[in-house]
């Protein structure tokens, strides 16, 4: 009873010691877990949600990640449980070699906030691989005089074991004239050596067979074994010697194949046969024979294979010189790798983000781990990006660095960076790693529509045909996506009365501008509108561009005829002296074109007359003279036809007929009005004259205008008609204006002008001039 009670007791202590460690552990930044080797794909190592006191939920919510060092990953996180999982079947002896214990290093990285928690893993050997001898067996020749006592040196098994598990001690069998002994070299390796125990006959037995076996620690054991053969030989009294027991040399280890590194050398004081030497290596590895040549007559060791200090950075390389008698001496060759700087950088990327939106304030782009194998200033390292870049490098735990934006980024001056990370070590010479990222710059609105123009004139022709594209506005927004995706409106009008709507649309997604009907260039010469270019943000942004519509005249409009008047009544006659000179004034063509420049530039022809070569016009200006002088043989009564044509493309042109007649007894150039004239007659006459000088502006406004005379002169002709016709009283003006601004009139006129409906119509026509002195023709006989 009391015996149990103690027993109690101790386990109570040692329950509480691991809650003790346990507790420690859970409190600590680095934890060491064990794995044995060989263990399957997915065995537990740890829960790391409970040694890191999280819950599943906050691991997962911090963004736990597990990195190794180097390019392989070894282990997995369940985001699920928070279990620590391994992700491949490790082999200690590949991943650490000799090396013991074997730490895999690998860290936690939680990105919220960003936190780096080193740990260790350390991988335990078991016990998987037996002692090998090099050797299939082991040829030894022995004198006969050899003294018990005497050490026989024999080839070494290895074992990729460690520890416990590696080769423990060496046997031999039958051992009637040995023993073997277990040695160990400095590097840890057993070597065996047989013990003479006896003296030899070489007579009484001249050889021996014999089983060497070595055996490692595990449980259960493993072993290996070797025959040795024994030879004994006569008396050979003198062994090789080396002339040093250890030969120490450092060699680059880019140093070239079949470099001699150093020459091993031993004699014998023997002759012959016996005193013949050849060197051979003694308790070699199969690292050490792909690695060494030893030139067995000359002692010269050369390099057959590339040195590695990061893996290998010495070896001892044990040296037999055997003579031909068989006797042996042995000497140790230790050989120091030296470091060169032969390996670059390595950069492990664990984490980016692109694109990172602009306007963000500093932002983690990237992390990443650099490693280096060399030693000293070869694997010391430094790294930074190019200066002309908003990034910048941090630097965080043991090697890892983070790369941030600094401050916010703008997409619209630069969408795509390409940054160059650059890690170099402290060597002679330099050696650098780089590594490329491309980070892009996502879109938001924050620029409206800038149209390529702040304002756009278009031309266009009238009568154009309905839904006619009359030109195109365009806006370009810097952003991207929906932000730069541009939609076009009308805006209002700068005339509000302006119907705008039933005169031009707009494409919404083009900017292509359509007239909605004809236009007419002497109704709407132009006008002007805005246009609006909104694009698809949120909030959208928009800007608007004045448009001017220019409309083009084309040569819709025939000239037409103010004077003489061409209404179909009965024709108004010039009255002609037969005294009159070449170039006297006969009349004059008044006409107009509501067209505009050169579509109302007129110009006229004399196409017909009844006796050719009488009369002439003048092209620019319309006026009608004599071309020659006038004899009593020349017809009194004359008819003209002429033709006023405007300059459009193509021209437009109406015909005039123009009656004259010959008279006789007078010559002047113009006869003043009687002074009877009354001051209302004067102002109706100058009315008159103004309404037909601004006739050009509209043929309705003429025909307007032509009717108010008429009217006017209806009034006047109850108080003073004379048969169909009044004379006007008072001056009439002494030239009618050229309203087509050619050129004016060079002779001037008083004319009777005829209501030729009566009192109930408009229209009228200047029948001829008064003459002076009071002579009026006969109108009766005209």
């Amino acid at each position: 009873m009391e015996a149990g009670g103690e027993r109690f007791l101790r386990q109570r202590q040692v329950l509480f010691l691991f809650i003790f460690l346990g507790g420690s552990l859970a409190g600590s930044e680095s934890r060491r877990y064990s794995v044995a080797e060989e263990k399957e794909r997915g065995v537990l190592i740890a829960n790391l949600a409970k040694d890191l006191g999280l819950s599943v939920e906050e691991l997962a919510a911090k963004g736990a990640q597990v990195m190794s060092q180097g390019n392989k990953q070894h282990f997995q996180l369940n985001h699920q449980t928070g279990d620590l999982l391994l992700d491949e079947k490790l082999d200690r002896e590949e991943l650490c070699g000799p090396t013991e214990p074997c730490i895999l290093h690998f860290q936690i990285l939680l990105q919220n906030p960003l936190q780096f928690i080193p740990n260790e893993l350390q991988v335990i050997d078991i016990n998987d691989h037996s002692p090998v001898f090099f050797e299939n067996e082991m040829q030894l020749k022995v004198l006969e005089s050899t003294p018990p006592g005497t050490i026989i040196p024999l080839g070494n098994a290895e074992d990729l074991d460690v520890g416990r598990n590696s080769l423990q001690n060496y046997t031999i069998t039958p051992n009637s004239h040995f023993h073997v002994l277990t040695n160990s070299r400095r590097d840890g390796r057993k070597y065996p050596e047989l013990v003479l125990d006896k003296a030899l006959d070489r007579e009484e037995q001249p050889q021996f067979s014999l089983t060497l076996m070595a055996l490692d620690g595990g449980s259960p054991p493993r072993s290996g074994t070797v025959q040795v053969h024994i030879l004994v030989l006569d008396i050979n009294d003198n062994a090789p010697e080396f002339t040093q027991s250890i030969y120490e040399v450092e060699v680059i280890e880019n140093s070239p194949i079949n470099s001699v590194i150093v020459t091993v050398s031993a004699s014998d004081l023997d002759t012959g046969n016996f005193g013949t030497i050849a060197y051979a290596f003694l308790h070699t590895s199969e690292e050490i024979s792909k690695t060494f040549h030893l030139n067995p007559i000359t002692g010269d060791i050369q390099i057959v294979k590339h040195l590695n200090f990061e893996a290998i950075k010495s070896y001892e390389v044990d040296i037999e010189a055997k003579d031909g008698g068989g006797l042996s001496g042995k000497s140790t060759v230790i050989v120091q790798v030296v470091d060169v700087n032969d390996n670059p950088p390595e950069l492990t990327l664990s984490s980016i983000t692109s694109p990172i939106p602009e306007n963000s304030p500093e932002t983690v782009v990237a992390i990443f781990s650099v490693s280096d194998p060399d030693s000293g200033d070869n694997g010391r390292m430094m790294c930074f990006i190019e200066n002309n870049l908003p990034f910048v490098l941090k630097p965080t735990v043991g090697n890892f660095y983070t790369l941030l934006s600094e401050g916010s980024l703008d997409r619209e001056s630069q969408a795509e960076y390409n940054i160059t990370i650059t890690v170099t070590d402290m060597g002679t010479p330099r050696l650098k790693t780089q590594h490329n990222i491309t980070v892009l710059v996502s879109d938001v609105n924050d620029n409206a529509p800038a149209f390529t123009q702040i304002s756009y004139t278009l031309f266009i022709p009238e009568n154009n045909s309905p839904a006619l594209h009359i030109g195109s506005v365009s806006a370009t927004d810097r952003d991207a996506g929906a932000n730069a995706q541009v939609t076009y409106s009308l805006l209002q009008p700068q005339d509000p009365s302006l119907p705008l709507d039933s005169l031009v649309s707009i494409n919404a997604d083009n900017g292509h501008l359509f007239a909605l009907r004809a236009l007419d260039f002497e109704a709407l010469q132009a006008f002007e509108f805005l246009v609006g270019a909104t694009d698809r943000g949120s909030p959208a942004l928009s800007s608007q561009a004045l448009v001017r519509v220019q409309v083009l005249d084309a040569n819709d409009n025939a000239p037409f005829v103010l004077y003489p008047l061409q209404n179909g009544s009965a024709p108004c006659t010039e009255l002609v002296p037969r005294a009159a000179e070449p170039g006297y004034v006969v009349s004059k063509v008044v006409a107009v074109d509501s067209d505009s420049g050169q579509n109302a530039w007129l110009s006229y022809q004399l196409l017909k007359a009844t006796e050719p070569g009488l009369f002439s016009v003048w092209a620019h200006n319309g006026e009608v003279r004599t071309a020659r002088l006038l004899s009593e043989r020349d017809a009194a009564k004359h008819r003209l036809l002429l033709l006023v044509k405007d300059n459009g493309e193509p021209p437009l042109s109406v015909s005039v007929t123009l009656h004259v007649l010959l008279v006789d007894g007078f010559s002047q150039p113009y006869l003043p009005l009687p002074e009877v004239a009354t001051e209302a007659a004067q102002t109706d006459l100058l009315t008159v004259y103004l309404v037909i000088a601004l006739a050009s502006v509209s043929s309705l406004f003429l025909f307007s205008v032509l009717a108010f005379i008429a009217v006017r002169l209806c009034r006047r002709s109850r108080s003073g008609l004379v048969g169909g016709c009044s004379v006007p009283e008072g001056h009439f003006p002494g030239h009618l204006v050229d309203v087509s601004g050619t050129g004016t009139l060079s002779q001037s006129y008083q004319y009777e002008v005829c209501l030729t409906g009566g009192s109930g119509t408009s229209d009228f026509k200047f029948l001829r001039p008064i003459l002076p002195n009071g002579l009026v023709q006969d109108t009766e006989q005209e």
